[in-house]
């Protein structure tokens, strides 16, 4: 609890990942991404209630034993590749309710694909969402300049190569270039109003956690590899 607004921190971890099969049973540094978010999750006093949103009894069973609650299983309908994070969490969020019999204030998102992040930067959306009255806070990472919008290109049907914005044409140093910046996965805390009055999870009035340093999503089986590269320098 914050502040007297409970926390629900939702992990989704749907067994379909084409990418990677059973991704979220995938280990880095020993521990699967599962695991990972169970010991940030301890660290986040907080937090008042953890669960995960699963179609898969091995993923229930491995968000257990990492101290995240799986009391539920996510229906057929929300399971697609094509659902998107919104549906996930309003069904998380409104079973939970009805299982625990209590109204939760914030839904704090933790996708298992992140487990470089710290609790700090997690707690640090929390504090923000709370203490600036915003619908939503995300944690973003300031995006390379070599990957601005304004330097893509796109190679057309015809095979000829053009600028994906013509005003990319005109950028001669990254001088030009204003800062932009990407969601990078670590944490995004979301008021039960936001989700269910203003059906999104980023609403009408969104903050930002600047988070520095580089912070991988796990998408491919490189990333996988980078992750456990990096957690193996790191001990």
């Amino acid at each position: 609890m914050i502040k007297g607004r409970r926390v629900l921190a939702v992990v989704p971890a749907r067994g379909g990942s084409k990418g990677i099969p059973l991704k979220n049973l995938k280990e880095v540094g020993g521990l699967s991404l599962i695991a990972w978010v169970g010991k940030v999750i301890e660290q986040i006093p907080e937090i008042d209630r953890s669960v995960v949103s699963t179609d898969h009894e091995m993923i229930a069973q491995a968000a257990e034993a990492a101290g995240i609650d799986a009391p539920f299983r996510r229906p057929e309908e929300l399971s697609g590749d094509r659902i998107g994070d919104l549906d996930v969490l309003r069904h998380a969020l409104l079973t939970s309710e009805a299982l625990d019999g209590l109204t939760y204030d914030i839904v704090l998102m933790l996708q298992p694909t992140s487990p470089l992040r710290q609790p700090e930067d997690v707690r640090a959306c929390l504090i923000k969402l709370v203490e600036e009255k915003w619908d939503a806070v995300w944690t973003v990472s300031e995006t390379d300049s070599k990957n601005h919008p304004l330097k893509q290109l796109k190679v057309e049907s015809d095979g000829a190569l053009n600028y994906y914005d013509a005003t990319g044409s005109r950028i001669i140093a990254r001088q030009q270039l204003g800062k932009l910046y990407h969601r990078n996965g670590v944490a995004y805390a979301i008021s039960r109003e936001c989700l269910l009055m203003q059906s999104s999870i980023k609403g009408e009035h969104t903050g930002a956690v600047i988070i520095e340093g580089q912070h991988i999503s796990i998408d491919t089986p490189w990333d996988l590899a980078l992750v456990d590269f990096i957690l193996a320098r790191k001990k």
